[in-house]
């Protein structure tokens, strides 16, 4: 392999897309980015305390629709490989997501008796919808080029957009709801999305359609079984598994930590803002450094950086805002590295024989392991605080410092985990240094 593809250098210039080219790709990010938080945050909140639905009905319905949300994704992808072009089936999903959306929030129905059957079926066309574009728009974004460097650029400015739109979602509701708040915001926010959609989507369509082998495998199931059985897949997977669970548990738990560690409850709006543009800031940052040392290095150095930023918040206690603020650009700045370089480096992976066969596939397992490090990440923090003896508003110091631990300390220990599981793939071919 040419050493410039070792060091994640541009190897052929005829596989560069210009910036033009790249951003009317990733535009479809924005819309995707930001029907995500209302989809996931909000819904449960606007029909239990909105619309009366009870938490325990509401509860198992999310549960159920979520699994079978995460079960579906990887038979999607392998499906994706079979179906029709990556930018048609975006094309076909992007309606049914905005029209789902606005179902959501603005339901013809009332009544816990007509609302959850309108719930369970509108949710699972919007998270059907919301799969089918996300694996596609990742696994088009992949097949775009073969140069290891130019996959790095093409995912940075696809995440760089989604941030925006992260950070536009969670204001958008308030303000355009107004003295009514969230509960007001959000139909109105849903009609917003709509238009949102179709502009993203019009300038997406007109990105450059990637090249695409149609997956050879007699049926969906072997497809899968021929992505599980790829040795190297599984290496990366199990560093995204352990970094993703290491990120989503600060992130489940900042809410508690800024309120009962910081002492700081107010504070939370502007300190993610910091978190997320900071995020943004550093895409360039890591993308340059990907170019330069290859890509599992410069991802492990964003993981240092992770572990430093989080022993440092471990220490803080009530008052200690601007410090966390610190950590957060840190941790923001990390973010960029976790957010470009994993879809990157499972490009490589998918194409190091040379032809990207099974992308769908492969991203489909992807999105189903982003998924569940969600859970999993409040599976693990969750009991093990109530076990700890924390509870939300506590004034005990003792429980406030278990969740300064939780929240800090064993993120650390899962990026280490994951740092060591990245040095292990590194080094388990040479093909893999070409990440």
């Amino acid at each position: 392999m040419p050493a410039a593809a070792v060091l994640g250098r541009s190897t052929d210039a005829s596989s560069r897309l210009s910036p033009a080219s790249r951003f009317a790709y990733g535009a479809f990010a924005l819309p995707l980015a930001m029907g995500a938080l209302p989809l996931y945050v909000h819904v449960p909140r606007f029909y239990a305390e909105s619309l009366g639905v009870g938490l325990a009905a509401l509860g198992a319905l999310l549960l159920a629709l979520r699994l079978a949300d995460a079960v579906v994704d990887p038979l999607l992808g392998a499906w994706s490989d079979r179906g029709p072009p990556r930018k048609r089936l975006v094309a076909l999903a992007a309606p049914v997501l905005a029209l789902g959306i606005l179902a959501l929030f603005m339901p013809p129905v009332r009544g816990e008796g007509a609302l959850l059957p309108w719930l369970g079926l509108t949710l699972a066309l919007v998270y059907t919808a919301f799969s089918l574009a996300t694996i596609n728009h990742n696994a088009w974004g992949a097949e775009l080029s073969a140069d290891p460097a130019e996959r790095t650029r093409i995912a940075a400015t696809r995440e760089g957009i989604a941030l925006v739109g992260v950070v536009v979602a969670s204001i958008a509701p308030g303000l355009l709801g107004g003295a009514g708040g969230e509960a007001a915001g959000l139909p109105r926010f849903a009609l917003v999305y709509v238009a949102i959609v179709a502009v993203g989507l019009a300038i997406t369509l007109v990105a450059p359609t990637a090249p695409r082998v149609r997956s050879a495998d007699a049926s969906l199931i072997a497809g899968l079984g021929n992505t599980w059985r790829d040795p190297l897949f599984r290496r990366l997977l199990a560093v995204f598994v352990a970094n993703g669970i290491a990120a989503a548990i600060p992130a489940t738990l900042v809410l508690f930590f800024v309120a009962d560690v910081l002492r700081a409850d107010g504070s939370q709006g502007w300190l993610l803002a910091v978190y997320f543009v900071s995020g943004t800031a550093g895409l360039p940052l890591w993308t340059r450094l990907s170019a330069r040392f290859g890509k599992a290095a410069a991802w492990g150095a964003s993981m240092l950086v992770a572990i430093g930023a989080f022993v440092g918040a471990a220490l803080l206690g009530p008052g200690d805002v601007v410090a966390f603020a610190v950590v957060c650009a840190a941790s923001g700045i990390a973010l960029g590295a976790d957010l470009a370089l994993p879809p990157s480096i499972l490009a490589d992976v998918i194409g190091r024989r040379g032809t990207m066969r099974g992308t769908g596939a492969y991203f489909g397992v992807w999105t189903l392991a982003t998924k569940l490090n969600l859970a999993l990440a409040a599976g693990i923090a969750l009991p093990l605080l109530d076990a700890l003896g924390y509870v939300p508003g506590t004034q005990d110091a003792g429980a406030a410092r278990a969740l300064a631990i939780v929240y800090a300390a064993l993120p650390c220990v899962l990026k280490l985990a994951a740092l060591a599981a990245l040095v292990a793939f590194a080094r388990s071919s040479p093909r893999t240094r070409a990440c």
